[in-house]
């Protein structure tokens, strides 16, 4: 059970309220005001590390535009993230290495980082929503709700946090390693970067356990 008393470690899915506040202000209006949506970003990546956010809004806090950062054009991805980050009570960033990815999993390793986003928070959240399925391996009571980056409000800055890190993460690490082109595909199994494997075989930074890169290795 999560601190008001909710079922924890559930899912749930739904069709998105009109209110983009709807599901916070259920625990706003019990006196709860900190809710922490959680989100990840680049669990599909063959390249790169995966990256979770976890952001407390202010009770009444909407960040007009924000929903699911898949559905968002990049330029807009960067002028949310500052938003957020002007106006949101805590953000956590955490993230799991190619390394964690391929000795833990991907499932494992998502975990971890959002486990280190959580504990990243300068405030203790009263209670957690998380996109997607319930998260095993991690000490904290939680709700899963199913396609949550687009329907709850804090998930929704959460998943933009997350995506913006990320990229620009991968953008850096383009500069190093130009031939895979991660400026442009971020590290997904684009044919221009499915070329660069088979033609330069696997960078540090691929997770050499998913497929595409044990089929540039022989194995």
């Amino acid at each position: 059970m999560s601190q008001d008393g909710s079922p924890s470690k559930g899912s749930t899915e739904g069709p998105r309220p009109q209110d983009p506040l709807h599901y916070e202000r259920r625990f706003w209006g019990r006196g709860l005001s900190t809710v922490a949506g959680v989100d990840e970003a680049g669990r599909g990546p063959l390249a790169g590390p995966v990256v979770a956010a976890a952001v407390i809004l202010p009770s009444e806090c909407c960040i007009d535009g924000a929903t699911d950062s898949k559905r968002l054009a990049p330029g807009m991805r960067e002028e949310l993230y500052e938003r957020i980050f002007d106006r949101a009570a805590a953000i956590g960033i955490g993230a799991a290495s190619v390394r964690e990815i391929d000795t833990l999993d991907i499932l494992r390793a998502t975990a971890l980082a959002m486990d280190r986003a959580v504990r990243a928070l300068r405030i203790h959240p009263g209670h957690i929503v998380v996109d997607g399925l319930p998260v095993r391996d991690v000490e904290w009571d939680h709700e899963a709700v199913v396609k949550g980056d687009g329907r709850i409000h804090s998930v929704s800055c959460a998943s933009i946090i997350a995506k913006v890190c990320r990229d620009r993460l991968m953008c850096r690490l383009a500069r190093r390693y130009p031939r895979y082109r991660w400026d442009s595909n971020k590290g997904y199994g684009t044919p221009e970067h499915l070329r660069a494997l088979r033609e330069w075989g696997p960078s540090p930074h691929h997770r050499l356990t998913f497929r595409p890169s044990q089929t540039s290795l022989d194995l």
